[in-house]
This record gives C-alpha cells, sequence and structure tokens, in this order.
C-alpha cells in the first residue's frame, strides 16, 4: 500500500492551521474577557474609593451635627488651678478648614483666631497663658496653662469650612484646693479648717462625733471656708482625727490630745499666784525686820 505524502501533509497543515485559529481565538476572547474584567475591576475600585471619601465627609459631619444636637454646651471640662486646660473643638480632617475662631462669653474678653488661606493667627484681649495646644489647621484645641481662678466661665470655637459653619461649647470649672489645718484651743475645742476651696470641702471626725458644730463662710471669688468644732474636754481617746474631702485633696489631720491638756493655762495661773505670794511674804518680813 502506498501512501500520498502530499496529501497527508496537506491534511496535516489544515489540522495545524486549524488549531492555531482556535487558539488565537480562544485567546482573543480570554484577553476580552480579562481586559473586561479588570476595567470593571477598576472601575469598582475608584467607585468604592469615591464612597469612601464620601462616607468619610458624612461621618465628619455626622460628628458635628451629633455634637451640636447634643446640647449648648458640648465639653464640659474640670482643672485644677495652677494645672493645664486643654478645650476641644472637633474638628474632622476631611473636611476643608477656612477659619476656626475662639471666644469667651463677653464681647470684650478673649478672641483667639485662625485663617488657613493666609495662615494667619490673630489674638486679641487674650492672656499669654492662651494658646494653641497644637497647629490650629490640624487640630484647633485651645491650651491654658496655668488655669487660674478667673479663666473659668464659657468658651466657644467656631469653624467655618468647605462643608459649612458649625458653632461648638466648652464649659470651663476651676477646681481650687483648700488649705487644711487642724489645731486646739484654750477652751477645750478641737477645730479643723478647711480654706477657701472650690467647691467647698467635706470634713468628718475620726471616730464619728454627733456633738461636732460647722460653719461656712462665702467668698467673693466663689470660694468656701468650712470649719468643724469638737469638744475633747471628757474625751477619752488619746487622739482625734479630722478628715477633709475635696475633689482636689484627701488629706487626713491626727491631734495628740494628751499633749493638748486644757489644765495647762490654770496651772501657769496657779503658779504664778503662789509665787506672787511667796515673794509678797518675803518682802513683808523683811520691812518688819528693819523695823
Amino acid at each position: 500500500m502506498i501512501l500520498d505524502t502530499r496529501s497527508w501533509n496537506f491534511s496535516f497543515q489544515r489540522k495545524r492551521r486549524f488549531c492555531c485559529m482556535f487558539s488565537l481565538k480562544e485567546f482573543a476572547r480570554q484577553f476580552v474577557t480579562c481586559h473586561f474584567l479588570c476595567l470593571h475591576f477598576l472601575q469598582c475600585w475608584f467607585l468604592l474609593l469615591k464612597m469612601a471619601q464620601m462616607w468619610a465627609v458624612l461621618a465628619a459631619l455626622l460628628f458635628l451635627l451629633i455634637s451640636l444636637v447634643e446640647g449648648s454646651v458640648h465639653n464640659m471640662v474640670s482643672v485644677e488651678t495652677g494645672h493645664e486646660a486643654v478645650l476641644s473643638c472637633p474638628y474632622a480632617s476631611k473636611l476643608s478648614l477656612l477659619m476656626v475662631t475662639w471666644k469667651t462669653t463677653c464681647s470684650s474678653c478673649c478672641l483667639l483666631a485662625y485663617r488657613s488661606d493666609r495662615n494667619e493667627t490673630r489674638k486679641l484681649n487674650c492672656s499669654e497663658r492662651m494658646m494653641w495646644k497644637y497647629s490650629p489647621d490640624s487640630d484647633p484645641a485651645l491650651r491654658i496653662y496655668p488655669v487660674n481662678l478667673s479663666d473659668e466661665g464659657n468658651y466657644s470655637c467656631e469653624i467655618v469650612s468647605s462643608a459649612g459653619n458649625f458653632l461648638l461649647f466648652s464649659s470651663l470649672t476651676v477646681i481650687v484646693p483648700p488649705a487644711v489645718t487642724l489645731t486646739c484651743e484654750k477652751s477645750g475645742v478641737v477645730v479643723c479648717q478647711a480654706s477657701a476651696g472650690k467647691p467647698a470641702a467635706d470634713i468628718s471626725w475620726i471616730p464619728a462625733s454627733n456633738h461636732s458644730t460647722k460653719e461656712e463662710v462665702h467668698h467673693p471669688n466663689g470660694t468656701v471656708t468650712r470649719v468643724s468644732y469638737i469638744g475633747w474636754v471628757n474625751s477619752t481617746l488619746p487622739t482625734v482625727t479630722c478628715l477633709v474631702t475635696h475633689p482636689a485633696i484627701n488629706q487626713t489631720l491626727s491631734l495628740d490630745l494628751s499633749h493638748a491638756s486644757p489644765s495647762l493655762p490654770y496651772l501657769l495661773i496657779g503658779g504664778s499666784a503662789s509665787a506672787a505670794a511667796v515673794i509678797g511674804v518675803t518682802l513683808c518680813l523683811i520691812f518688819m525686820c528693819r523695823d
């Protein structure tokens, strides 16, 4: 049997061309599909990116709106005198800040402002103790250091941004620790005093007593002095302890009653009278002997 080599070669070449055409078509089809998927993926990516930016802006706006809805006072800060006070002004970095202004309640008081377009800060009637805590374009918090009692009051922070204007409030309360003393009077009364505290301190005794009396004096600057008295003449206890409770301090003072005897003044008086009597008798004898 004789094979026709030319016809076999022709058939093989046709099959090879057909396979190559099929492979090219399949490759083209896969390439188009992959290109479509890549384009679709990029479109989805850009869409998600835009949605993320939009949600970030919406979240920032929602945060500011919640801050406003919560009440006229957004932030309440309590600071001990002499320490640092930081009043925050909630600001989302996604918003384009144009200007921020801090003011106190009175019209003629402190004003601290910043304009981002000019990179300019303005300060009017403000103490040197009042300044930005950080850079105002990133975090416009107000810093007061050291805090004085006169700094107490309400502060407002106004933000002007590309999303609109926002007005937020802070209330600063200054705490003054009292000066605490424990003394003993000649009348047999122990006195525990917490002077010029804000708010007023609480005074209690250890052991507890139902016979203590208290006084309270209010000063013009808003501080309060509290005094508590307790009698100890008939007490059999060796010591008495005064406990002062205050937001700034908790202080305990003790007094040794054995060294605070009320008979000491009377002993001194009796001793002086006896000495005077002896001196008088001696002088009388001297004059009598001379006569």
